[in-house]
């Protein structure tokens, strides 16, 4: 009797350490595809001086380009989430790895203009999926405690993949050519897609998804539309990544214009923003384990990083002020620090607390909003600059943005509740 206990127990401490390399492989799929989906997209803003003499562009085309790339990923995620909820994650995400490199190639072989902006439109399409459906495994696989935890390693990546982009895209456009960076960055999501049919075969969901895995999906725009979980969330991704994408877009134009860098000289400095940005994810899921850890709510941790991350972004308008390039990175790489810090509280908060059938609609609906926002907020930068106002209007906003969205979120969710947050 003893022994078969033993057998049985030893079994099920086999089967847990399984099951966590399991989910930490997970963890480490998702990562590595968000990186390749952030250097596809800087391809094209890290090449821009190359493209626009090529195609002659100035900064109010190029600007019209980004804000219709914003509009196209908005209107995929109209139907995203419904897919990756209705398909399952693991296939929605697997295809749309495919069907966005194969659009990132195309950029090369593009003939004319028309052909160049139909193959980035499919591109930041096919990118839509990316976060909804990142969102959605969380919720699925990851239990409460390694979820945030894990959203913010995933949440590092995009600032990884804007830290390797011009490290690596830039010299090696210099040597080949910018057509080939974008055939290579391509074929990188194959390399990718292997290893995620093979790594999530054995992915099982948590009990609170596996009643409504493989079933009819029961979630409609509607349902998610009449909690007000979903307008908080929808709310906070306006108001905050609109700056996002105006920093990821306009970085290095900014220290190329504004402190007079080369484009080889500017990838430092935009190494340095985007690197601080990564670090300030992964203390979002070490401050919320933290601070469950001492016995705080969820509604509390979650509100208390929201709020500390607000609060460093404060100083951000001081980077126009200084003469020091690599001065004017560090603190804008402490506002970014703290947007993805922020940011991996907002996806921490719809995987805990939204009903996982319906995540990654509400993420969608979510990234929609954060789309449009950074459609205005691209026309906005193109206006500013031919006019010559410049950058300080769009500092001073993105310094009281985040306190803004943190009030917004606590106006319609006065208390978050996890689902599971007995577990």
């Amino acid at each position: 009797m003893t022994d078969g206990v033993s057998a049985s127990t030893a079994d099920q401490a086999a089967e847990d350490r399984a099951l966590a390399r399991t989910r930490n492989w997970l963890i480490a799929l998702l990562f590595f595809g968000t990186i390749i989906n952030y250097v596809d997209r800087q391809v094209l803003s890290l090449l821009k001086p190359t493209i626009s003499a090529e195609y002659g562009w100035g900064d109010a085309e190029f600007a019209h380009f980004a804000s219709a790339s914003q509009l196209a990923a908005a209107a995929a995620l109209l139907f995203v989430g419904w897919i990756i909820d209705r398909f399952g994650v693991k296939l929605a995400y697997g295809a749309a790895v495919a069907m966005w490199s194969v659009a990132g190639m195309a950029h090369a072989v593009a003939a004319t203009v028309t052909q160049f902006v139909t193959a980035r439109v499919a591109l930041v399409a096919f990118e839509a999926v990316n976060t909804p459906a990142a969102v959605k495994a969380a919720a699925e696989y990851l239990p409460i405690r390694q979820r945030t935890m894990g959203m913010g390693i995933v949440n590092t990546a995009p600032n990884i993949g804007n830290i390797l982009a011009p490290l690596t895209v830039v010299p090696f456009a210099v040597v080949f050519g910018w057509k080939a960076a974008f055939i290579v960055t391509g074929l990188l999501g194959f390399v990718w897609l292997a290893f995620w049919i093979m790594g999530t075969r054995r992915l099982k969901p948590l009990p609170r998804a596996a009643a409504v895995e493989g079933a009819p999906v029961r979630s409609s725009y509607g349902e998610a539309l009449s909690d007000r979980k979903t307008w908080a969330i929808a709310g906070a991704k306006a108001i905050t990544d609109m700056f996002w994408w105006f920093f990821t877009f306009w970085l290095p134009d900014l220290f190329h214009k504004v402190f007079n860098l080369s484009q080889s000289e500017l990838v430092g400095p935009t190494a340095l923003a985007f690197t601080m940005a990564a670090v300030g994810a992964l203390t979002a899921g070490k401050l919320f384990g933290v601070l469950l850890g001492k016995g705080r709510s969820v509604n509390a941790a979650r509100k208390t990083g929201m709020f500390l991350y607000g609060l460093a972004v404060l100083p951000i308008p001081l980077a126009l002020t200084v003469d020091s390039a690599w001065t004017a990175a560090a603190i804008i790489g402490l506002g970014l620090f703290a947007h993805q810090g922020f940011s991996t509280n907002i996806f921490g908060f719809a995987a805990d607390a939204v009903p996982a059938r319906r995540v990654a609609t509400v993420m969608a609906i979510g990234a929609i909003a954060g789309n449009v926002a950074g459609f205005g907020i691209q026309e906005a930068t193109g206006a500013l600059l031919t006019s010559g106002v410049g950058y300080a209007p769009l500092f001073w906003a993105a310094a009281l943005a985040y306190l803004t969205a943190l009030a917004w979120v606590h106006f319609l969710v006065p208390r978050i509740v996890a689902e599971d947050e007995g577990e």
